[in-house]
């Protein structure tokens, strides 16, 4: 295993009881696998996971330098690590990979990969200067106004690195970390997803770039923009050989790790939302409509018809606005001599009888503050004891604001906030109970900021990431005033909670590792209303 990769393995893998057997049964002839790797600012995971559902077996690569973000070498060695623990038995099974990565985490190469820089972290300002070019070609409130936005580090290298001219010959290629690791096995540069690349720019419902972009010098080096779960192209065939995977095992285009951690949660109707708490905080919602606010930090991903028809577990035909199915050609739907799909489809554009399906979008933003704060501070171990010791039920009095370094995203789009973590109380349970409330604060003042702006009220809030575990947090955007609160919905136990690919004639499911708990409320189904009425106390007017 390559120096500086710790991994840890799971056959069978933890599923809520339900034990992934079905690569070891012989009578089993469905025994075709999907795998979903997930790269985060602490490590990567991979799931393999079958046409049900049913985990086969889940690894992980810990990264022990802190480098995961910083270094495309780490990347690799920690893409190698997860291959290496896969079992034989299950390599061989496979037929799907897709990768997700953190958002703008980006890599500068050339034209067949090789790294020319290091790469520029999710969190990484330097394109500040760049704001003022960007602000000058791109419409108001455009997610690229933002320094930390893969457009602002790419006008960046492009002045830092080649002297504001950029070279004609042999353009270096602009990759975010999910597509430079899935070309590793696909072996195809210069493709991205329309999740990775809203913030470079990319046009989702049309997958294209916008002519304000296309006219700068550096739109040589633009990926070209695919839908999430689009196939690529079969794995190479010297990885095949490495791993002994199968020549038609094929690699999908992925997302970004926070709208991985959304898809997985099955959350498909508008008003539903996702909370990632991991090394940051995340608010995505599921709205009926775009909002997009450059002041507040707010954005807006699309999931076309053809996603979520995936994820609602429906056929993937061809769409009415004339899009194909994201599936290798040669496993197109059968259809009549009529040219209409065969009974027991869907039509174009619509679901089984039920009416047409509409194209979302998912609104949201993501603060600085999360949980490489609490870790700043506290030991895994530290965390477990000392919530442990915490009321959830008492509201603490210290007001914070959790950040590391000056600089806020979301709900606050202010690269110069400063940290905001005094009194720092003698006792630590009471210090981390601050903590825990504030980031609570930021998570409802940023639902609050989406329904003000004009997104869908939030009706369902799932939590997702590290932090989910934690009861703490759990509670404090809902504390125990108006009566009993309801226990999750859904098991506690980490396990992979998939997103869907199509693949074939079947719903394979791509999936990432994470706990996923449904906001708990004082009503027995969640309450927006009573959730706004339990958190106005703790969002500070002005805050």
């Amino acid at each position: 295993m390559e120096s500086g990769v710790v991994g840890t393995i799971e056959i069978g893998g933890n599923d809520g009881g339900k034990r992934g057997d079905v690569v070891n049964n012989p009578k089993n002839q469905d025994n075709l696998l999907a795998l979903g790797i997930d790269f985060g600012t602490s490590g990567a995971r991979a799931i393999a996971i079958d046409s049900a559902g049913q985990i086969a077996a889940a690894v992980r690569a810990t990264d022990v330098d802190g480098l995961s973000t910083r270094s495309a070498i780490a990347w690799q060695a920690q893409l190698t690590a997860l291959f290496d623990q896969l079992p034989l038995a299950i390599r061989r099974c496979l037929r799907a990979i897709a990768i997700n990565g953190t958002s703008s985490t980006v890599v500068l190469c050339d034209r067949v990969g090789q790294i020319l820089d290091q790469p520029l972290r999710y969190d990484d300002d330097r394109g500040r200067d760049q704001l003022a070019q960007i602000q000058a070609i791109a419409p108001r409130d455009h997610v690229t106004h933002s320094a930390t936005s893969s457009l602002a580090k790419l006008l960046w290298w492009r002045s830092s690195r080649y002297g504001g001219f950029w070279p004609d010959r042999n353009p270096p290629w602009l990759l975010h970390q999910a597509d430079w690791l899935a070309a590793q096995l696909h072996g195809h540069w210069g493709i991205t997803d329309y999740h990775n690349g809203l913030k470079l720019g990319g046009d989702p419902t049309t997958q294209t770039y916008p002519d304000w972009l296309m006219a700068l010098d550096v739109a040589s080096s633009l990926p070209r923009l695919c839908e999430p779960g689009e196939p690529i192209a079969p794995i190479l065939s010297e990885i095949a050989a490495r791993w002994d995977l199968p020549a038609d095992c094929w690699v999908y285009a992925g997302t970004t790790d926070s709208i991985a951690a959304f898809l997985a949660s099955g959350a498909i109707a508008p008003g539903q939302a996702v909370t990632s708490l991991g090394s940051t905080l995340a608010l995505k919602l599921l709205s009926d409509r775009p909002v997009s606010d450059g002041p507040s930090g707010i954005y807006s991903h699309y999931l076309g018809r053809s996603l979520l028809r995936r994820l609602r577990g429906l056929p993937t035909v061809l769409e009415s606005d004339g899009q194909e199915a994201s599936q290798p050609q040669r496993s197109q739907p059968q259809q009549s001599q009529s040219g209409q799909a065969q009974s027991g489809q869907a039509q174009p554009g619509q679901a089984r009888g039920d009416r047409p399906i509409a194209a979302g979008w998912l609104v949201g933003g993501a603060s600085n503050a999360g949980g490489r704060v609490l870790r700043d501070f506290f030991t895994d171990h530290e965390l477990r004891s000392l919530s442990a010791k915490i009321d959830p039920t008492q509201a603490s009095p210290l007001d914070y604001y959790p950040l590391l370094a000056p600089g806020e995203r979301f709900p606050i789009c202010d690269p110069q906030l400063p940290p905001r973590m005094e009194p720092r109380p003698a006792d630590r349970a009471t210090f981390l109970h601050g903590l825990l409330e504030s980031l609570a604060r930021i998570e409802a003042q940023g639902y609050r900021l989406l329904q003000e702006r004009g997104a869908t009220a939030p009706t369902v809030v799932l939590t997702a990431g590290g932090g989910a575990q934690n009861p703490v947090f759990d509670r404090a955007t809902c504390p125990v005033r108006c009566g009993q609160l309801p226990k999750p919905r859904r098991p506690m136990a980490r396990r992979g909670w998939p997103w869907r690919v199509g693949w074939r004639d079947r719903i394979y499911r791509i999936t990432r590792i994470t706990p996923l708990i449904p906001r708990r409320c004082c009503h027995t189904n969640f309450d927006y209303q009573c959730y706004k009425s339990c958190t106005k106390t703790l969002v500070r007017p002005g805050s």
